[in-house]
């Protein structure tokens, strides 16, 4: 293959990448203009790379007739890269527990909540335990905070807005910028009993090989959460630094 026709290949696959992100953040379909619009391309070229798209059910039409969204097969492709992310991390989980003797999760950002994927027991009689698949608000969990505060504030105020709008929550919206912009800083998130009654939690957040925003995060009972303050922020700063590393 030529070195030209190289540098075609690699455009093409760059350009298919940026039209999938954008459909992405548009679940509900897009046309091909607005598409074109915002990946800056041609309308021309955006229907022959979505056709190809199309062709291997990467993206489809939307049955209610509004334009183009991701397909099924993308699903498969996402479940097969959230099992890798489940297994690359069970061990840094399991070590995380054997440091601390306290419960470990893995969460994925899904939309307007975190979705749990994994989690390692502690090994105290009182432990909080959540199920796989268990879907956790983003304003007062350590791991949605500390997802939050990847994002660029313009998206952080639109997914805090709507999930104190749909809770009927009040709160100061520049205190808890603020907020976000101390976990920025210092690399950790912490839920002193603001989702559950009992239950403190820090945590810290990653971007995996996709893009996606992971975090996890160690939920202790309040009764024991400032004795094992310490241990637990050093042992996920170590984690979390080894972790940015594997991602980089």
């Amino acid at each position: 293959m030529s070195e030209k026709a190289d540098k075609g290949g690699i455009q093409v696959i760059s350009r298919a990448a940026s039209i999938l992100r954008v459909l992405k953040e548009n679940q509900s379909g897009m046309s091909l203009g607005k598409i074109a619009e915002r990946v800056d391309l041609p309308r021309s070229t955006v229907q022959r790379i979505t056709s190809a798209l199309a062709e291997e059910k990467l993206v489809i039409a939307d049955a209610n007739g509004g334009g183009l969204r991701l397909g099924p097969e993308l699903s498969a492709l996402a479940g097969a890269a959230q099992y890798s992310i489940v297994e690359h991390c069970r061990l840094l989980l399991t070590e995380l527990t054997q440091k601390t003797g306290e419960t470990t999760d893995l969460a994925v950002m899904r939309g307007i909540g975190m979705v749990f994927l994994d989690q390692v027991p502690g090994v105290y009689r009182l432990t909080t335990v959540s199920q796989v698949g268990e879907v956790f608000p983003l304003t007062t969990t350590a791991n949605g905070k500390a997802c939050l505060a990847q994002l660029d504030e313009g998206d952080a105020t639109k997914l805090i807005n709507n999930e104190w709008e749909r809770n009927g929550i009040q709160r100061n919206l520049d205190e808890f910028l603020s907020e976000l912009d101390t976990v920025r800083e210092q690399g950790l998130a912490y839920d002193l009993d603001e989702h559950s009654a009992g239950v403190s939690a820090i945590g810290f957040s990653f971007v995996d090989w996709v893009g996606d925003l992971h975090a996890i995060s160690i939920p202790v009972p309040t009764t024991r959460f400032a004795r094992q303050r310490a241990t637990i922020q050093q042992a996920l700063i170590e984690t979390s630094k080894n972790i940015h590393q594997t991602f980089q």
